[in-house]
């Protein structure tokens, strides 16, 4: 398959060079298509990697993965474009954190609303898929970092959608049993505002691979 990964930080490279490893083709996405982290990524990847602008990644992909930070993501789906993203399925993997008052970081949005949802109205063409952003970046895509049995979540309105992501996952290590259908798009306020619990994990662990079961 070939896919698009906007981002160039740690989740981004990570999930893109896990894809890579499974033989899918990558094109990585930034504002700039000589983005030295993006570059210094395809050296090291591989011919099945490549780089661009989000626009390239966002055209190259039949899926497209959004790594970016959550208080960009908006601006850089709008650099994308929506031709580019119409009828596809984005995985977003973002969370709307707020650094502006220091750690640790509240939300940009909650409660009524999430990043995700607001990904979706603004982009009603695109198959919006919340998942993967309750885990740190390895263990995304190694959740084996985590002993015992621990899970993921996935939400969004297109059942079809969701099965094409949860195949990723399988191929990420995720137990299809492990892999939690939440619902509609409207559940990722939910999984959004799991993440300053998830911080408070860190602190009181002192390892970010740190994980929850659902035991029922």
């Amino acid at each position: 398959m070939r896919i698009g990964v906007l981002g160039t930080g740690a989740v981004g490279q990570t999930i893109a060079t896990k894809l890579v490893e499974l033989r899918h083709d990558v094109r990585m996405g930034s504002r700039d298509a000589a983005n030295e982290k993006a570059q210094a990524w395809v050296a090291g990847a591989g011919e099945r990697a490549s780089a661009g602008t989000f626009a390239d990644a966002a055209d190259f992909g039949e899926l497209v993965f959004n790594c970016t930070a959550g208080a960009a993501s908006l601006a850089a789906l709008e650099q994308a474009g929506e031709d580019a993203l119409r009828g596809k399925t984005l995985v977003d993997v973002s969370n709307p954190l707020d650094f502006s008052s220091g750690m640790p970081p509240s939300l940009t949005v909650c409660n009524t609303d999430s990043l995700s949802e607001q990904i979706q109205r603004r982009f009603p063409e695109t198959h919006v898929v919340k998942a993967l952003n309750t885990v740190n970046a390895r263990v995304m895509v190694d959740p084996s970092l985590v002993p015992g049995e621990h899970d993921v979540f996935v939400c969004g309105d297109d059942e079809a959608a969701k099965s094409e992501v949860v195949a990723l996952l399988e191929g990420f290590g995720w137990p299809r049993k492990r892999i939690v259908n939440l619902g509609g798009i409207d559940a990722a306020r939910a999984v959004e505002m799991y993440l300053p619990l998830w911080l408070r994990l860190l602190g009181a662990f002192g390892t970010p691979q740190v994980n929850i079961h659902v035991a029922h």
